[in-house]
């Protein structure tokens, strides 16, 4: 190999080798942020917290992540890959709309079981963080999509069909699932047979 050839070979090396750990700093920083934001609450994070926590200086943070909306854009990435939200399509094949309507709350009280730390504290916080606001409305929407799924079949109308779209608004909720399972000591089992029957009987 000539020294040309040698040169430019070790020149890609360092390359690959700063990429990788720049990959590797914006990791430990997006985890660090999600370890605080799942702790404190995001409006409670710092910046120099999350450098800390990281093990890097602030002005490193700042380079990967040079706003709010960026950070939490790529913790909130990383948290929902690792905890997937439930799949409301999966409930549609389910024809019976009481049937469908156990399924669905046993997979979202699934779901608030294992992200009560972090979703607690997101959508506490989400008022006082306008960028955070914004986001976490839209990660949340799809809460009324599960609500228009929940609604089909059940040939409703006028208030009857207001109060049973309420009621499962209400059973769908984190506050509602806390209430029963953490303040109560329901299982979840049991807080979907209480919520199902509620709704039934709207």
């Amino acid at each position: 190999m000539s020294t040309e050839a040698a040169t430019a070979e070790t020149r890609r090396y360092r390359k690959r080798l700063r990429a990788e750990q720049e990959q590797r700093t914006r990791q430990a920083i997006t985890e660090a942020a999600m370890k605080l934001h799942g702790t404190l609450g995001p409006a409670r994070t710092t910046v120099s917290a999350i450098a800390e926590e990281a093990g890097v200086q602030r002005a490193t943070v700042y380079r990967h992540f040079p706003d709010e909306p960026s950070l939490f854009q790529a913790c909130s990435g990383h948290y929902m890959a690792m905890h997937p939200p439930p799949d409301p399509t999966r409930w549609m094949e389910i024809a019976d709309p009481a049937e469908r309507l156990r399924e669905a709350l046993a997979d979202v009280y699934g779901w608030w079981d294992e992200t009560e730390d972090m979703m607690s504290r997101v959508i506490r916080d989400a008022p006082l963080v306008e960028s955070l606001s914004v986001q976490t409305r839209a990660r949340l929407a799809f809460f009324d999509e599960m609500a228009g799924i929940l609604m089909r079949g059940r040939g409703l109308r006028g208030k009857r069909r207001a109060r049973v779209q309420a009621a499962i608004r209400h059973a769908l909720a984190l506050s509602t699932w806390q209430s029963l399972v953490r303040d109560q000591a329901l299982t979840n089992e049991d807080a979907v047979e209480l919520m199902a029957g509620m709704v039934e009987r709207a």
